[in-house]
């Protein structure tokens, strides 16, 4: 048996007590240098056909560095102004008008704010957009859509599609697992997957109260990797903004005696890896996490390009 004496503890606690104030007092803070730092156009533009859905458009935007803090002036000045913006929907190239929402009377503002999912009373910077004004693509499913940008000697690149959609076929409503809330309900829907190809879906939602559609915060689009050509059935959460407040007994409910718009869109493959990389990187985001890149589908840029084919349901919820 080895025998350990008090004053070789002492002696072992000692030195590491001193390598700490070593370490500590040679410790400097670390400001990364981001003079050098060259931004990049970042695109976030859709393509949606079905009932429902909205004309084609284009944010356009210049990264900043992580470290970055921005004002109410500072964000209106990421917006690229000065780009041409086409589309190629197989038939025709569809050239996008520019617009920018400070510059438009307050009605067409405020229609404009509504059709974007902008709430325009509480908008401080001058957000601008390239918009398919005439709805001159077409938009049908199973066409590919080209997207080119030029910004000043920059041209920036994209394709999406529009798959066949895929539709939700009942839905139900059930008492929430382990709480006694007789004024809310979780919703569970059922999908008839096809068989022939790979499938991806998103979704989004919208209460009476609140009309604007939003994806929930934690994870909006599913794969089939596990119900390829079958019948499955998932919860879909009520969406809820990230800075709103934060109820965990009644997160992802519905209340009762309302009605619940679901927004539900079939995507390709492109579309959903963008979105899934996305919304893990924002669930798991803090000091402790590991970073994750988010999968871009733009040639030149960052961000994304991508095709919605829409089925927009409407299900009241009844009081128990």
């Amino acid at each position: 048996m080895i025998k350990i004496k008090n004053t070789d503890i002492l002696k072992y606690w000692s030195f590491v007590l001193f390598a700490m104030v070593v370490f500590v007092s040679c410790e400097e803070p670390f400001t990364p240098d981001t003079s050098l730092y060259e931004p990049q156009i970042v695109v976030e533009g859709y393509v949606e056909t079905g009932i429902g859905s909205l004309p084609a458009y284009v944010f356009l935007t210049k990264s900043i560095p992580f470290i970055a803090s921005i004002d109410g002036q500072d964000f209106g000045d990421l917006f690229v102004k000065n780009a041409e913006v086409s589309v190629f929907d197989g038939d025709q190239t569809v050239q996008f008008t520019a617009l920018c929402l400070q510059d438009l009377p307050d009605d067409i503002k405020k229609k404009a704010g509504e059709l974007l999912g902008i709430n325009t009373d509480s908008l401080q910077s001058n957000i601008c957009v390239y918009i398919d004004l005439a709805d001159q693509l077409i938009r049908a499913e199973g066409r590919r859509y080209d997207l080119t940008v030029k910004v000043d000697d920059q041209i920036l690149t994209a394709t999406t599609t529009l798959p066949s959609g895929v539709d939700l076929y009942d839905f139900k409503w059930v008492e929430p697992a382990g709480l006694a809330i007789d004024t809310m309900a979780e919703l569970r829907v059922m999908v008839e997957d096809p068989a022939e190809e790979a499938n991806f879906y998103r979704y989004l939602t919208a209460t009476e109260r609140d009309r604007q559609f939003i994806p929930p915060p934690f994870g909006s689009v599913i794969d089939d990797a596990i119900f390829n050509g079958k019948a499955f059935e998932i919860p879909l959460q009520r969406a809820q903004r990230r800075n709103g407040d934060f109820d965990p007994d009644t997160f992802g409910l519905y209340v009762r005696g309302d009605s619940a718009y679901i927004k539900w869109c079939t995507i390709d493959k492109a579309h959903f890896d963008f979105w899934n990389t996305r919304d893990y990187a924002a669930a798991n985001s803090g000091s402790f996490s590991s970073y994750t890149r988010v999968t871009s589908n733009i040639q030149g840029g960052l961000g994304i390009w991508g095709g919605y084919t829409v089925r927009v349901y409407r299900l009241y919820c009844p009081p128990k």
